[in-house]
This record gives C-alpha cells, sequence and structure tokens, in this order.
C-alpha cells in the first residue's frame, strides 16, 4: 500500500481522510489539497473504480482551477465508492452517511461532480448545510442543469480558435462524455455554428459524418437510455471514439482517456479538456509536438466551479454567466499568449499562472497550506 506522504508536496494536500460506514456500505475519501486562498471547493465524485491517487490528483487539479480563476477557494475532492445509477434510496443514505461523517471538515465546502447531482446536494445540505450546485427550489444555481461548465467551455472554445487555423463556423466537434457537461457543451457549439459529429457514453459511441441531431440525443438520455439507441448514426465501440476525425475533440467523461498507449489515434486539431484529468501530460506532450492546441482542463472547464463560488456568496444565474464568460476568456488568452510567447506546452503555462497565484496566498498564512483563522469559513 502506497504511503499517503508520497502524494505530497509544497503545494499540498493537507489533508486526506477515509470514511466509512458499514450499514450502509459507504466508503469514501477526501482530499483537501490546498487552502492559502480559502475553503475549498471541490466535487463529490461517484464510480465503482475510485482511488486515493485519483482523489489526490482531482483535488490538485482544482486548487488549480481555482487560483487560475481568480477565485477565493482552494481545491479538494471527496470519491464515492460505488455505482451512480445505484436505486435512489441507497444513494440517498451512502451520501448522507458521507456527509455527516465529514461534517466537521470546514474547510471542504461540498460540490456536484460525475455520479452526483443537484438532487444529492440538497441531501446534503439538509445534513451539513455547507454545499453549492443546490436545487433552485433551496436557492441554488443547478449546475448540471443551467449547463455552467458547458458555456465556459464554449467560450474557451472561441478564444483557441485564434490560435488555430479554422473557425467555429461548420467545425465537426467529437465530445467524449454526453453527460451534464458533454450535452451543453454541444448545445451551445451548435448556437455558434459548430457540427456535433460523434459522442459516446458508458454504453457506447454513436457517430454521423453530416451530424447528430443533439435534441434527440438528450431526448434519450433523459428517458434513462444511451447515445447508442439513436437511429440517426453508426453505432460503434465507446473507444472507436477516438480514431474519429474531427476538427475539435472534447474529453467530458473520465480521467486518463487519452494516454501514451492511444495518443497517435487522435484525429484532430484543437482538444479542449471538459473532464478533469483527461489526458496525462506525456500525451499532451506528444499533441502539443504535432501541432494538436490541447486547452489543459483547469482552464477550459473552470465555468462549474466559477459558478459554484457565486452561488455560494448569493448570486444567480445571470451574473454568474457573465462571471464566467469574462474569466475563461480572459484566462485561456492569457495562458494561449504566455504558451506562444515561451514557447512552452499550455498545460506549464498554465500551471505557471495558477502556482505563482498560489504560492503568493500561501505566503500571507503563518502555515502555508491552511488557516487557524475563527470564521475561516
Amino acid at each position: 500500500m502506497k504511503d499517503v506522504f508520497e502524494y505530497t508536496d509544497e503545494l499540498g494536500p493537507s489533508k486526506i481522510i477515509h470514511v466509512h460506514e458499514p450499514s450502509v456500505n459507504m466508503k469514501a475519501i477526501l482530499v483537501v489539497d490546498n487552502v492559502a486562498k480559502g475553503p475549498s471547493i471541490g466535487g463529490i465524485r461517484m464510480a465503482e473504480d475510485v482511488s486515493t491517487e485519483e482523489c489526490v490528483r482531482l483535488a490538485r487539479a482544482m486548487t488549480f482551477k481555482n487560483a487560475a480563476a481568480g477565485l477565493p477557494h482552494g481545491g479538494g475532492k471527496i470519491v464515492v465508492y460505488g455505482n451512480p445509477k445505484m436505486p435512489k434510496k441507497q444513494k440517498q443514505n451512502i451520501l448522507r452517511a458521507m456527509a455527516s461523517s465529514l461534517r466537521n471538515e470546514e474547510d471542504y465546502i461540498f460540490a456536484p461532480d460525475m455520479g452526483t447531482d443537484e438532487e444529492c446536494m440538497a441531501w446534503i445540505k439538509d445534513e451539513v448545510g455547507r454545499v453549492v450546485g443546490l436545487p433552485r427550489e433551496v436557492g441554488g444555481i443547478p449546475l448540471d442543469e443551467i449547463g455552467a461548465t458547458g458555456w465556459g467551455l464554449s467560450h474557451v472554445t472561441d478564444v483557441a480558435l485564434e490560435f488555430c487555423d479554422f473557425n467555429i463556423k461548420g467545425a465537426r466537434v467529437v465530445i467524449q462524455g454526453f453527460g451534464a457537461v458533454g450535452k451543453h457543451t454541444a448545445l451551445f457549439l451548435r448556437d455558434k455554428g459548430a457540427i456535433l459529429v460523434a459522442t459516446a457514453d458508458t454504453q457506447g459511441a454513436v457517430y454521423n459524418a453530416d451530424g447528430l441531431d443533439i435534441d434527440a440525443l438528450i431526448e434519450l438520455k433523459e428517458q434513462g437510455k444511451s447515445v447508442t439507441e439513436y437511429s440517426g448514426g453508426k453505432t460503434l465501440d465507446g473507444d472507436a471514439l477516438i480514431d474519429i476525425a474531427c476538427d475539435i475533440w472534447i474529453p467530458a467523461a473520465r480521467p486518463d482517456v487519452i494516454h501514451d498507449d492511444n495518443v497517435g489515434r487522435l484525429n484532430t486539431r484543437l482538444v479542449v479538456e471538459g473532464a478533469n484529468i483527461p489526458i496525462t501530460h506525456s500525451a499532451e506532450k506528444t499533441l502539443h509536438e504535432k501541432g494538436i492546441l490541447v486547452v489543459p482542463d483547469f482552464i477550459a472547464n473552470a465555468g462549474g466551479v466559477i459558478c459554484a463560488a457565486m452561488e455560494y456568496r448569493g448570486s444567480n444565474k445571470t451574473a454568474a454567466f457573465e462571471t464566467i464568460e469574462e474569466k475563461v476568456r480572459r484566462n485561456t488568452q492569457m495562458v494561449l499568449d504566455r504558451m506562444k510567447q515561451e514557447g512552452v506546452l499550455p498545460r506549464h503555462a498554465a500551471m505557471d499562472l495558477a502556482t505563482e497565484r498560489v504560492k503568493k496566498a500561501m505566503s500571507f498564512r503563518r502555515f502555508s497550506l491552511f488557516s487557524t483563522a475563527p470564521g475561516f469559513i
């Protein structure tokens, strides 16, 4: 078993907590990475194959994401072991137990991620109160329902195209993952003139070179069906999505879907990372060397956490969308300008930007990674 201190460096993590409640078969991990800038915000991911290492990596991505977005928050993450499609009552019991077991960890603010949604956040609010991404009926801005992350991704794509040799009109798009992020990204890019030619979910992929009917795909998903049941395209194995020629490829599901063993198959001109850590760093380097622009995750998909931070301070959807647009466009421009001027990978430019901001915040603290100030939250 790996020693948890092997995960540590000068930025964190501040704490790693494993919680277990056998009466409801709850097993979960909280990683609070760095809260020098403020209490951490990071989503709750539910899946059967999560791990401590994945949680640590995701928490660090949130530290960088929140810092790059200029938010007064650090990075954290929770992973919960389980099938997110389990019976609703069972899922509710697990998430309530998880939240209750972490009720005193006030340097972490609960939020939704893959496998959890607004309703899940309402259950957690009932247990601990410290949560964002709530249903509007209890005063929240429902991040997944309104498509906050997808809204940001569409604007990131706009800016990234200024560094490419094509425009959005008629651009062929492939989205790996057709959940909350994927479907809204597809809609927002369609409004700009792009064409979705392929997408996938956990059951497989669907492809049509002339374009897919996004509304029909969304209707299938709302009925609890798979995109593979769409009648207007060719059904493929999910992995085949990597091979489809396109202009814009957007990973919007699990980590490490592109790695050294399959990166050579990717046939695109621009990658905008809608998921967290979807491409290994070495694979990103390979794409950069091939002239394929990759906008890294914590720059590209920051729309959701920006919206969450706005909700935490009592804002509304209109103000949140305006702020998302302004912040992600500015940060994408800064990172890609730095990439061009310094001749570095986009991720290196983004990490330098975020790390500078985190270290500056750490310099004001007596203890660099956390605060003992009363009323910190």
